[in-house]
């Protein structure tokens, strides 16, 4: 669609005549000699065609505006028009000196300072040192950097780049101005003082021509905008007319893939509740054969532990049988022993332990040596107690004497201890209880053993023997005798 506009016969500053332009796009870069060699289809490339046939023509003071969606070949175009880049096919005019402000801070040198890059910014330009030197004030004035003008720029801010970078453009007399998204850059201030100079600059003469996606950058400034869309000029005019026509052709793009993008999300979020679906399913297949499969193995490893349990309680039957035999059998061998140990064993008499240290031969006897079974009371006897010892003992051990009732009542009981150093050398030998009887009539039981400080026995013997007491026919009645007189007064 174009609009009618006014033939201008004004002189023709650029023309552009069905400029192509064409890069190269590696899908794999080989990066040395050697894997183009091992790889040849390495470093292969395609020819992307980004201006298919461009053409137009920019008057003597005017202003044209360049616009488009990303990768459309504005930026292309400009850098073209500045030389930077050439075209493949095409023809580009341009009469006069050209300044441009392409890319932000491109022709300075970090550390340079502010007033030595204008020098060297200008020279690029065409303009003699003689000509910076007349205009150095005014550039330094308009770019408000007086202050850091002696730096180097690499201290500088992107913002004091622009400044820095607009105010020698500006200031260079050019016949053509080309400007790509440099007035972004910059306080609301600084810009509108560009637009002014810009503006200025235009009335003496100036063809400007500006890539933007501002659309009131393009209308405060620009004639005509050209529109470009997929390498080819779709449409130019009035900046106020292509303007409009291109915002909305942007908003129903915009519109499109939104619509496009909803219909994909909702595409792909069907697709992924499917797929969830479809992993729910397979993963509650997955947990209730683990869960049957878990179910099995528990039962089975309860039949195993079950088996295991019963097997365990059979050998523990076993062994306790085999101890009770053990023990039986041990009991039965030291009751066998005790006949030994006292010529009157007691029927009922049993022992424990019998190793290390025990009695090999216990007796009661008067004090002249005559072995007893029944004692009477307030005379005095003696038990012999016959042992035997294995070896060094290295602790203190005990002799142990304990006197009991047939009805279990314990009547008495006494020790004799022997000493570490007595023990450490332990050889056979004999001690004796010697007592006084104080029993009274009655029978008791005669309890021995042999044992530490700590309370292990190494030999024990209960109701070794039966003792027999006989009493005086005193008025006397209980288990002992006191010592006692009665003495009567008369009043």
């Amino acid at each position: 669609m174009k609009e009618n506009n006014e033939i201008d016969t004004r002189e023709v500053v650029i023309r552009v005549d069905n400029v192509k332009k064409s890069f190269k796009s590696y899908k794999d870069k080989a990066t040395s000699f050697k894997e183009r060699f091992v790889n040849p289809s390495r470093g292969k490339h395609e020819d992307v065609m980004v201006l298919k046939g461009i053409s137009f023509e920019v008057h003597k003071g005017e202003a044209i505006g360049i616009i488009g969606k990303n990768g459309c070949g504005k930026s292309t175009t400009l850098k073209m028009l500045t030389r930077i880049l050439y075209p493949n096919e095409g023809k580009i005019e341009i009469k006069g000196r050209v300044s441009s402000l392409i890319e932000l801070g491109a022709g300075f040198h970090p550390d340079m300072t502010g007033r030595e890059n204008i020098y060297t910014n200008a020279s690029i330009f065409g303009i003699t040192r003689k000509e910076v030197d007349r205009r150095l004030n005014d550039i330094i004035r308009f770019s408000e950097l007086e202050e850091y003008i002696d730096n180097p720029v690499r201290t500088y801010s992107s913002g004091m780049y622009m400044r820095l970078a607009f105010a020698v453009a500006i200031n260079v007399d050019a016949d053509v101005l080309l400007i790509d998204e440099i007035l972004a850059v910059g306080d609301s201030a600084f810009q509108k003082k560009c637009f002014d100079k810009l503006k200025e600059i235009k009335a003496n003469g100036t063809t400007i021509v500006i890539v933007s996606h501002s659309m009131d950058q393009m209308y405060k400034i620009c004639d005509k905008l050209i529109w470009i869309e997929n390498g080819l000029i779709k449409d130019e005019g009035t900046p106020k007319f292509i303007g409009e026509a291109y915002l909305a052709a942007m908003e129903g793009r915009r519109l499109d893939r939104i619509e496009f993008e909803n219909q994909q999300k909702k595409e792909e979020l069907e697709r992924k509740i499917k797929e969830e679906q479809e992993r729910l399913r397979i993963e509650q297949e997955k947990e209730e054969k683990k869960r049957q499969e878990e179910e099995k193995r528990q039962k089975e490893e309860e039949k195993r532990k079950e088996a295991e349990r019963q097997k365990e309680e059979e050998k523990r039957k076993k062994q306790e049988e085999l101890l009770e035999l053990e023990r039986k059998q041990r009991e039965l061998e030291l009751n066998e022993t005790l006949r030994t140990v006292c010529t009157h064993c007691y029927p009922m008499a049993r022992r424990l332990g019998g190793k290390d240290i025990f009695y090999t031969k216990v007796k009661i006897e008067d004090l002249d040596g005559n072995e007893v079974t029944k004692i009477w009371t307030r005379q005095k006897y003696q038990i012999v107690l016959n042992y035997d010892g294995c070896g060094r003992k290295d602790e203190e051990v005990k002799f142990v004497v304990g006197i009991t009732r047939n009805d279990g009542t314990y009547c008495y009981g006494t020790s004799m201890k022997l000493t570490k150093q007595e023990t450490e050398n332990l050889k056979p030998g004999c001690v004796k209880f010697i007592f006084e009887n104080k029993l009274l009539k009655g029978k008791y039981m005669l309890d021995l053993w042999v044992e530490n400080t700590d309370g292990v026995q190494y030999d024990s013997i209960f109701s070794l023997m039966q003792i027999e007491v006989e009493s005086n026919p005193y008025n006397e009645r209980g288990i002992l005798t006191m010592e006692h007189h009665w003495e009567r007064t008369e009043q």
